[in-house]
C-alpha cells in the first residue's frame, strides 16, 4: 500500500489505472470503514481511501479541533484490508486558498433533518467530495466507483443526486451499517462515550426499531409515533434532534400510498452527554 500526501503524487500514481474504487473518510477508522474498503475492492482496478478531516462541514461549536487524527493506525488497518492507496492531504494541500466556490445541495434535500440541525453541513460535504472526485477520477478512462456508508443516509442521498446532476462518470454504492453486538451503529464518535453513555447509546437504535414496529403494526399517525419516541428517549436523558419516518427516495414525510414494504426509513439524531449520534433503519 502506498500513502501519498499531494494531489500531484496521487494523480501520477493513478495515471496507469482505468477505474479507481474510492472510499472517502475522515480517518479514526473502525470496522464500518473497513467494510466499505472490502466492498470497494472488487469494483475497480485500484482501491483508494482518503483520510481528511474536512473543516468545511463542521459548525463553529463542533469538534473539528478535537476530532481524533490517527493516521498511522488507520493506514495499518487499511493495508491489512487490501487498500492500495491512501490519500492523506494536509488542509493547505486540499484548500491552498479559501474554498469560495462551493456545491450546494437543493434545499428540499439538504435543508431538512441533518441539514436543519447542522446548517451548511451538506455544502461542506458536497464541496469536499466533489473536489476529491475530481482528484481521484479526473483522469480515469473507465467507470469509477465510490462507496459511502448508509449510516450517513442523507449524505449518501445528497452525493448520489450530486453525481447524477453533474453527470459524473462514476457509480455511487451504499455500504450497510456495521453494528456492535448490542446494535449500536459503529461511529468514530462512539469513542467519546463514557462507559455509562456507551451502555445507554444502544437506545437510539432501539427507538428506531420501535418507530418501524409501530408503522408495520398498522399505525399511520406518524406525528404521534414520532412524538412518543422522542419523549421516551428524552426521559432517559437524551437531547433529541429528531426521530422520524420518511420516504427512502426523497426523505419527505410519507403519505398513505407510501406505506408499502421497502419504501420507508426511520432516521434519528440525538445527543447523549456531549456526544451526538445518528442512526437509521430501512423497513
Amino acid at each position: 500500500m502506498q500513502v501519498v500526501h499531494t494531489i500531484a503524487e496521487l494523480r501520477q500514481l493513478l495515471a496507469r489505472f482505468d477505474a479507481p474504487a474510492f472510499v472517502p473518510t475522515m480517518g479514526n477508522l473502525h470496522a464500518g470503514h473497513l467494510a466499505l474498503v472490502r466492498q470497494a475492492k472488487p469494483l475497480g482496478d485500484v482501491t483508494v481511501a482518503s483520510i481528511f478531516v474536512n473543516r468545511l462541514q463542521f459548525l463553529p461549536h463542533e469538534d473539528f479541533d478535537t476530532y481524533p487524527r490517527t493516521l498511522q493506525a488507520d493506514c495499518e488497518q487499511l493495508a491489512a484490508h487490501g487498500c492500495d492507496v491512501v490519500f492523506a492531504p494536509s488542509e493547505t494541500e486540499l484548500y491552498p486558498q479559501p474554498q469560495t466556490f462551493k456545491v450546494h445541495a437543493p434545499a428540499a434535500l439538504g435543508d431538512l433533518l441533518e441539514g436543519h440541525f447542522r446548517p451548511g453541513f451538506f455544502t461542506g460535504v458536497s464541496t469536499v467530495v466533489m473536489k476529491l472526485f475530481q482528484i481521484v477520477f479526473g483522469q480515469s478512462k473507465g467507470q469509477g466507483h465510490a462507496v459511502f456508508g448508509k449510516k450517513d443516509y442523507q449524505q449518501l442521498m445528497v452525493i448520489r443526486q450530486m453525481v447524477r446532476q453533474f453527470a459524473l462518470p462514476l457509480s455511487i454504492h451504499g455500504g450497510e451499517i456495521e453494528r456492535a453486538e448490542d446494535g449500536l451503529a459503529l461511529s468514530s464518535r462512539n469513542g467519546y462515550l463514557s462507559t455509562s453513555e456507551r451502555a445507554e447509546a444502544v437506545q437510539l437504535s432501539l427507538a428506531l426499531k420501535t418507530l418501524a414496529a409501530g408503522v408495520l403494526g398498522g399505525e399511520h399517525n406518524l406525528a404521534a409515533l414520532e412524538q412518543h419516541a422522542m419523549a421516551a428517549l428524552a426521559q432517559r436523558g437524551w437531547a433529541v434532534d429528531y426521530l422520524t419516518v420518511r420516504r427512502r427516495d426523497d426523505l419527505q414525510a410519507p403519505g398513505t400510498p407510501d406505506f408499502q414494504p421497502g419504501q420507508l426509513v426511520a432516521l434519528g439524531a440525538a445527543k447523549i452527554g456531549q456526544t451526538r449520534l445518528i442512526d437509521n433503519l430501512e423497513f
